[in-house]
């Protein structure tokens, strides 16, 4: 289980696990009095939006609504245009864009 704030996400590495997970889960938020908000909770998706990403089976996928703009973006074309970019980014595309970067990186390892 992993919280943020007030949001929270239960994963498993096999699906047969999981249901054990969320009962490990609600029984902890049982225990400590916690209230989970029905209209914000989903269970069996494929994939989801959480903290501004795609989460999906094969991981985190950067958020299409939230890259269109940087897709559209001319390339920039000097190393001030990039550090103005960056500058402009927020911080979870920042956090995305280092986040496939090490997964890149570990992949060739």
């Amino acid at each position: 289980m992993e919280v943020y704030v007030d949001d929270m996400l239960v994963k498993s590495k096999k699906a047969p696990d999981h249901v054990k997970d969320l009962e490990e889960t609600f029984s902890i938020l049982r225990k400590y009095k916690l209230k989970l908000n029905p209209g914000k909770y989903a269970f069996g998706v494929q994939r989801g939006r959480f903290l501004g990403f795609m989460v999906t089976q094969r991981g985190i996928e950067a958020n299409p609504s939230k890259i269109k703009d940087i897709q559209d973006m001319k390339a920039p074309s000097s190393i001030n245009e990039v550090q103005r970019l960056t500058g402009r980014m927020p911080p979870s595309v920042a956090l995305y864009l280092n986040l496939r970067r090490k997964v890149s990186l570990s992949s060739k390892c």
